[in-house]
């Protein structure tokens, strides 16, 4: 991760973002204090940021509507700082692709942790081989009509590329390491969140759901990842490096 990742922050209360600018340019980010959803796209068109840190409450906004976008235009991490604590708010949160979920009153500490974590996971991607030609024969995994680029990061089907937030990416790359295994939780949330991982985090059942309506035929009727009752998933399919 680099000390000079740029680091975006919304929030309508002009404290906040001027307090969580200096802190975080205090460990060496830099930031962009922004306070309307428009000044957001207006910035990500032209200096897209590595890291959006998102308050819900926006006057005369749609939060949620606005992460929803970010996900589906940009591959920036996503942390939604927000005053809405509400258990139902932190699903919807992570179901519309955010990587982590702060609330507030929060602790710096706690939060640059969290910062942290979401920008390692965006960069934990091997170093690309010296010849382009050539891609290390473990660079693939491949499952059903699948192929998961671990150079990349990226998922390919029979449609082209289907488009994964970090935690999605990491969640479906442990399934496919482990894969005939079955995988409760807490393995789960250790591999794709480590430490930074937060109470609310067994919420691991949300991501799941996103993920399989991304590479199930029928979400509803899952083949690839399936649930264990009382134990947790397992990833059906077998598959092979290449």
């Amino acid at each position: 991760m680099s000390s000079l990742a740029h680091i975006a922050i919304l929030d309508d209360e002009v404290d906040i973002t001027a307090l969580l600018a200096h802190y975080l340019q205090g460990h060496g980010y830099r930031t962009t204090q922004l306070h309307s959803g428009a000044a957001l796209l207006e910035l990500m068109a032209r200096d897209t940021p590595a890291l959006v840190l998102l308050d819900l409450g926006l006057p005369g906004e749609d939060g949620f509507g606005l992460a929803r976008q970010l996900r589906e235009h940009w591959n920036c991490g996503l942390v939604i700082v927000t005053g809405r604590g509400d258990a139902i708010d932190k699903v919807v949160g992570l179901e519309v692709g955010a990587d982590d979920y702060v609330t507030k009153p929060f602790d710096l500490r706690e939060l640059l942790a969290r910062c942290k974590a979401v920008l390692r996971r965006a960069a934990a991607k091997p170093e690309a081989a010296p010849t382009p030609r050539a891609e290390a024969p473990s660079a693939r995994l491949r499952f059903e009509q699948w192929q998961l680029d671990t150079q990349a990061r990226r998922l390919l089907g029979a449609q082209g590329e289907v488009a994964l937030t970090t935690g999605e990416f990491e969640l479906l790359l442990t399934f496919a390491r482990h894969a005939g295994r079955v995988l409760s939780r807490d393995f789960l949330l250790e591999q794709t969140r480590g430490r930074e991982a937060g109470p609310y985090d067994r919420t691991i059942d949300v991501q799941v759901g996103r993920l399989r309506k991304k590479i199930e035929i029928d979400a509803e009727q899952p083949q690839l990842i399936k649930s264990v009752r009382g134990a947790g998933y397992i990833f059906v399919p077998p598959v092979s490096t290449g």
